[in-house]
């Protein structure tokens, strides 16, 4: 029944680069949220011309949404002959920012051997790809199938989907009346199912002081120290706390199976001067040091336990050490969110990577968090996962790339993936 997706797929490689390519080349950095209706348009015009019906849904309201930077999303449907389940295949649009230590164009997609490069590429372009040649290959092999494909191009992922994935759920677009089986390609490797993501809450730090002039501190109060007292308690205690938690969760790499926790910032004290101001700073005393938090944790630790454990050790500074003072602002918090190995999209996707790789795939959960949050949260639908072609450790860095064969074979599978879904 697969060869002649599977050839189709094969027949389909140049088309799949130009694709990829494409994509990667409009660059929709967020932050701020650039390019939103550039990409969406493209997708609106290649699935248009594959049969699929489009709508746009920009996410009016949720943050960072404005009229200088529109969130915009695609979604795009197309029914077969009869009624049966809907498959979704969700990516994400948005790509982090550039960073340094790029050889390459970020957003050339220069080819280099069996490797696509650019930002973007491996999270999630090259995947985005993917499950579009995928979907038109099942659809020109299989005209007659039962039920729907969906494939969904959403923004803001990178920070934190509100603007996509969640808005679109809160709108009933992942009701499970509607979708009842979704792959998000992200990418995992070609060869593991993502069932789930570990739990995050990030909260901002103030520590209080006292301004004053620099030259009599003892007429102030450095917030600055105040913080260093902090990161001391941190090192002290909570980290060591943290490294002996581990989850039964698969996460990977292996160092994200325990809790951790990242210092995203550090601000305290006069704010930084333009580039070009040449003169001095004022002899201040800091009266406020703000740091972000970044705490990931596992799944056997309830949410509020982790923002207790951080509390208590602020109120135990401010027991012992004299005008500590602090404020504590919850920015967001994520729930872990975990599939079961039980559940029918996972028993099918195993079954197609054994069909169509030769080895039966390996199970693992994320070390951040990804859209299934909200697919799982807000609109109740569990049977969701992610599988797509990529190497996790590229994602974020320079030089990103996506492996042409890769892409393929992830093609391939989730096309045996729709066959047992949607075939009678």
């Amino acid at each position: 029944m697969s060869d002649g997706l599977f050839q189709w797929i094969d027949d389909a490689r140049g088309d799949l680069i130009t694709l990829t390519q494409d994509l990667i080349r409009i660059p929709t950095l967020n932050p701020p949220g650039e390019n939103y209706a550039a990409i969406c348009d493209l997708l609106d015009v290649r699935l248009s011309r594959a049969g699929f019906e489009t709508t746009w849904v920009r996410a009016e309201g949720a943050p960072g949404d404005s009229d200088r930077y529109p969130r915009w999303n695609l979604i795009a449907r197309h029914e077969g002959t009869r009624q049966g389940d809907c498959v979704h295949f969700n990516s994400h649009t948005d790509v982090v920012e550039i960073g340094h230590g790029w050889t390459r164009d970020p957003f050339g997609g220069a080819v280099e051997g069996d490797k696509i490069y650019g930002r973007g590429a491996c999270d999630m372009k090259g995947g985005l790809a993917a499950s579009i040649i995928a979907a038109e290959a099942f659809i020109t092999q299989h005209p007659d199938y039962a039920g729907a494909i969906e494939i969904s191009g959403t923004a803001d992922e990178e920070s934190g989907g509100y603007g996509g994935v969640a808005y679109l759920a809160e709108k009933g677009w992942f009701d499970p009346k509607r979708v009842q089986h979704v792959i998000i390609p992200e990418p995992l490797n070609k060869d593991r199912i993502c069932l789930g993501h570990r739990g995050g809450w990030w909260a901002e730090i103030e520590t209080k002081g006292e301004i004053a002039h620099g030259s009599m501190p003892f007429l102030g109060d450095c917030a600055v120290r105040h913080m260093g007292a902090v990161l001391h308690a941190f090192e002290e205690t909570l980290y060591p706390a943290m490294a002996a938690r581990w989850t039964e969760m698969p996460v990977v790499p292996e160092g994200a199976r325990q809790s951790t926790m990242n210092i995203n910032s550090i601000h305290g004290g006069q704010p930084e001067q333009p580039a070009d101001y040449t003169g001095l700073p004022a002899h201040c005393v800091p009266d406020s040091c703000r740091i972000v938090i970044d705490r990931r944790f596992l799944m056997e630790e309830p949410i509020e336990a982790v923002r207790q454990e951080v509390i208590d050790l602020l109120e135990d500074l401010k027991a012992r050490r004299a005008n500590f003072d602090y404020e504590i602002r919850e920015i967001n918090r994520v729930i872990p969110s975990m599939t079961d190995k039980t559940a029918p999209i996972v028993t099918t996707v195993h079954d197609a990577i054994h069909a169509v790789l030769g080895q039966d795939p390996t199970y693992v959960a994320s070390p951040g968090s990804y859209d299934q949050k909200h697919i799982d949260r807000i609109g109740k639908l569990k049977n969701c996962i992610a599988y797509g072609p990529g190497v996790l450790e590229l994602a974020h860095k320079p030089d990103e790339w996506i492996g042409i064969t890769d892409m393929l074979d992830s093609a391939k599978v989730m096309g045996r993936s729709l066959q047992t879904l949607l075939l009678p």
